[in-house]
């Protein structure tokens, strides 16, 4: 059988890329709400939501690229001609889904894949490239657009595909033409020469796709879910004022490095410099518990099995400030989830008239703070949670 299209039959390759597609839609979607409808209560739970997930995003990304090949080649060749060129009506409405189920298979795909990049964590691909796209950053938000987008393009694609099967059907049992012929034996059908133009039918595809995306965003589809609602930080009274900083972690999960950043948190800075070795001054740092944003897992992160922000919005960390051999270090307590423990911040000062900058770094067990226990194998989420400090500090005035 020859590879490429003639004017009255389809060649190998392009019915190739048909059933190899509609193949992999058959399992894509129900895979897609297996791995979204499995518990994950407990770590072979979690361990199976994560292999499933990363299943449906593998399969997603090589029918990204399938449906490229398929897409550019339907454009190198001749389309067969119609088995009814005075059915206009009815070949308008056959192309114009046509075009919209090819719109389908590189939104979903594509959309899905930009949620993956925009975020940290969770299910990776399974390939060997990373987990990034060029140009798209780390954002939360734009990660939650584009699964907005992935959640509604998946039942366009799901409409589509039956009008698409419908159609076929039509053809096969009440026409009784070879349309459906064409495409699985590459029988030839109807009359060199009677072809129809691209323009009318993408252009409806292209209408449908943007008035229906457009709907859903006006409609609200794109709303973030709110999370638990964030304690009111009051302004705390210091000797050194924060002008800007950060207070992040990192950890380790399914053997990828997740990072994330609580956006609201104060510090009390009591500090003088000293000569001698010993106590140079005192921090009390206050951390709202749900300005938490960890890439994908963020929700999770914040439920009751891990740090449980609802029910403990605020963390605590109380240290008096050391000199240290080789720079400083705060010992204290951070308390959190219920649980008090002793933290040793080791960190570097600079201070430069009345401006210091602070690096610190240390390393926490969750374990000791409740946070995860059902997760008790580290090669699925690490025991050891790196907590980095960066500020930049004034003394304030009168000090």
């Amino acid at each position: 059988m020859p590879l490429a299209n003639t004017e009255t039959s389809y060649g190998t390759l392009a019915r190739a890329f048909h059933w190899l597609i509609a193949l992999g839609i058959l399992i894509m979607v129900p895979l897609g709400w297996i791995a979204h409808l499995a518990p994950m209560q407990d770590a072979d739970q979690i361990g199976l939501k994560t292999a499933l997930f990363s299943a449906h995003k593998t399969l997603g990304v090589a029918l990204f690229f399938l449906a490229l090949l398929r897409i550019v080649w339907m454009i190198a060749q001749p389309k067969p001609a119609p088995l009814h060129p005075d059915r206009v009506a009815e070949r308008l409405l056959a192309e114009t889904v046509h075009w919209a189920l090819y719109a389908a298979l590189v939104i979903v795909p594509l959309s899905g894949w930009v949620e993956h990049a925009a975020t940290d964590g969770f299910a990776p691909i399974l390939w060997p490239f990373g987990q990034d796209l060029p140009l798209v950053p780390n954002s939360p938000e734009l990660a939650e657009t584009a699964a907005a987008v992935h959640f509604l393009a998946q039942w366009l694609l799901v409409g589509i595909v039956s009008l698409h099967i419908l159609g076929a059907l039509k053809h096969a049992v009440i026409d009784r033409d070879p349309t459906l012929a064409r495409m699985v034996r590459g029988t030839h059908g109807g009359t060199p020469g009677r072809h129809h133009g691209h323009v009318a039918p993408l252009a409806l595809a292209s209408v449908a796709w943007i008035a229906v995306l457009g709907g859903a965003a006006a409609a609200g589809y794109f709303a973030q879910e709110p999370g638990a609602e964030a304690p009111t930080l009051e302004a705390a009274a210091s000797d050194w004022e924060v002008q800007e900083g950060t207070l992040s972690i990192s950890l380790v999960q399914m053997g990828s490095e997740v990072t994330g950043s609580f956006a609201d948190w104060t510090a009390a800075i009591a500090f003088e410099q000293q000569d001698a070795p010993g106590k140079s001054g005192e921090v009390t740092v206050q951390i709202a518990i749900p300005s938490l944003t960890l890439g994908s897992v963020t929700k999770q992160a914040l439920g009751k099995d891990f740090f449980d922000a609802e029910g403990f919005p605020t963390a605590t960390f109380q240290a008096d400030i050391l000199s240290a051999a080789d720079g400083y270090v705060a010992e204290g307590t951070l308390s959190m989830k219920g649980a008090e423990v002793p933290v040793s911040l080791p960190f570097q000062l600079r201070i430069d008239g009345d401006t210091a900058q602070m690096q610190g770094r240390t390393t926490l067990d969750r374990r000791n703070y409740a946070i995860g226990d059902n997760m008790g194998d580290p090669g699925q989420l690490s025991f050891e949670v790196d907590v980095i400090v960066e500020l930049t500090a004034t003394r304030a005035p009168g000090q």
